[in-house]
């Protein structure tokens, strides 16, 4: 897996050294220097890698450990900034307080301003970089088990740890000065494992010895990162969980989603009420034609097997004629007048349909009459009355002999 690792300056114009590093093969895959944060978004054309470690200067982010008067727990850690607040120059609200590993009634702290902080991540933001650890850069150098320090150099910059919580980091031609004065106070001389080109063979007091590796410095710190268990970003600063931050991609077309499945099953649920309704009105003619047709039909749960029935039972009626057949014989007759029934009944005992018609007018009647006879059957004309435009006559027919 690659890994991008950033080391970000005090301000914004100091150098910014980066390594892409692949933990597999323990190998730099790609490393430069940016003149100033400022250019942090050119790490987009360099890399894919929009996720990183992020290496802060160590003299930004002061290490002390805390005695406490009892067992570490969540309450005394709030106490911690007001037990320090007299050793802090800055005022503590300004200050943010990260805890690190404790032990027994011993907790450390790492303390940075929250001016800094957001310094920081503002640079990150701008360049589309998401941290997800921010670290000093002295606690990426590997913790020697013999109280050796051990020292790099990134650029003009010195770094050295000095033990599990302890540390310096500045420009090179002061820090030296610096150490020289603290190795001379040590009653004997102290190893410096040195992991990059450092001249410290003059200092009194310090005996070197040179581990460099054959990658730069920033692929160095790259290597030893991923063993610090320590994260500046906690409390106020802690990442989102990664399904927030998959909500907020995912949120709008989510919710453009929910509401395209919210119209259609609207949609749907109205054309069907409209289906449901159309369909009750078409029962509703059926029945109403149905009982038009056969008056005596009676109460029916399916119209198309009781129709059938009705219509099995006129067949099997009268005296070899039926319905049916009447009607059969009867179309050019209703094809001649163009009358339309209005209702039907058959007396099968005497072979009679009695009918209700609608025509335009008399003719129309008196020409379905003739052509009636004409095929045979016996038409009685009844009643007739005008409605309208339309004329309205009964008749019955018997069958043909």
């Amino acid at each position: 897996m690659e890994q991008l690792v950033v080391r970000l300056g005090t301000n914004l114009h100091d150098p910014v050294h980066w390594v892409v590093w692949s933990a597999p093969s323990q190998e730099v895959i790609a490393s430069g220097e940016l003149a100033s944060a400022d250019a942090l978004i050119s790490l987009g054309e360099r890399t894919s890698l929009r996720r990183a470690i992020v290496l802060v200067p160590g003299a930004d982010v002061r290490l002390c450990n805390v005695i406490l008067p009892g067992k570490v727990n969540r309450k005394l850690q709030n106490a911690i900034p007001f037990m320090l607040e007299d050793e802090l120059a800055e005022d503590i609200g300004e200050l943010f307080f990260a805890m690190g590993p404790s032990h027994g009634t011993e907790q450390s702290v790492a303390i940075v301003s929250h001016r800094q902080m957001a310094k920081w991540q503002g640079w990150l933001d701008d360049a589309g970089i998401t941290a997800d650890v921010i670290l000093p850069d002295i606690l990426a150098l590997p913790q020697q088990e013999d109280s050796q320090w051990v020292a790099l150099t990134v650029g003009e910059q010195l770094i050295v740890r000095q033990g599990s919580w302890q540390g310096m980091q500045g420009e090179q031609a002061f820090l030296t000065g610096v150490l020289a004065l603290q190795a001379k106070a040590q009653p004997q001389p102290v190893r410096v494992s040195a992991l990059t080109d450092i001249d410290l063979h003059a200092v009194p007091n310090i005996h070197q010895q040179a581990h460099n590796d054959d990658v730069p410095a920033i692929g160095v710190l790259a290597k030893h990162v991923g063993k610090a268990s320590f994260n500046l970003l906690q409390g106020q600063y802690k990442p989102k969980k990664q399904h927030n931050q998959v909500w907020q991609v995912w949120r709008v077309p989510l919710i453009l989603l929910a509401l395209v499945v919210v119209l259609t099953i609207g949609d749907k649920t109205l054309r069907l009420n409209k289906l449901q309704q159309q369909n009750a009105n078409l029962t509703a003619q059926i029945d109403a034609l149905v009982k038009q047709g056969f008056p005596d039909i009676g109460t029916y749960r399916n119209v198309r097997l009781k129709v059938q029935q009705e219509m099995q039972r006129l067949e099997q009626s009268g005296d070899g004629s039926s319905l049916l057949v009447m009607l059969s014989q009867l179309n050019t007759a209703f094809a001649a007048s163009n009358i339309t029934p209005q209702t039907l009944r058959f007396d099968a005992n005497r072979t009679e349909i009695r009918m209700q018609a609608q025509g335009k007018d008399f003719n129309a009647l008196d020409t379905f009459k003739r052509s009636a006879e004409a095929a045979g059957f016996t038409v009685e004309q009844g009643a007739i009355n005008n409605r309208d435009d339309t004329v309205i006559g009964t008749m019955n027919i018997r069958g043909a002999s």
